[in-house]
């Protein structure tokens, strides 16, 4: 079951573009600053709030703070719409079905 940490997570969309841009690998928070254009407080803030609900996991380099997507989350939300995409997918296919025997 996905955990209302996860979805107030996902609420922001600011957090939405963090997952977006982790999603093509592992960034520092520099470079969610410079890609997104938000100030350090900013990313600091919306990577705090991913790392509690446990979307992302970050690793010290250095220096630096790496952060990458942790896939177990999106893996329950993915579960939690299967039901809903199978509903979608059936009423389209009914759709398509209709409008081929209407041309």
């Amino acid at each position: 079951m996905v955990s209302e940490t996860t979805w107030a997570a996902l609420a922001d969309p600011h957090r939405r573009a963090v997952l977006d841009l982790l999603s093509t690998g592992e960034h520092a928070v520099n470079d969610v600053v410079e890609r997104l254009q938000l100030t350090q407080p900013q990313a600091s803030k919306h990577l705090r709030v991913l790392r509690e609900a446990n979307l992302v996991q970050v690793r010290k380099d250095a220096q630096r703070r790496l952060y990458r997507l942790d896939p177990r989350p999106m893996a329950e939300i993915d579960a939690w719409l299967a039901p809903y995409r199978r509903r979608w997918n059936h009423s389209l296919d009914r759709l398509e079905d209709h409008l081929e025997e209407s041309s």
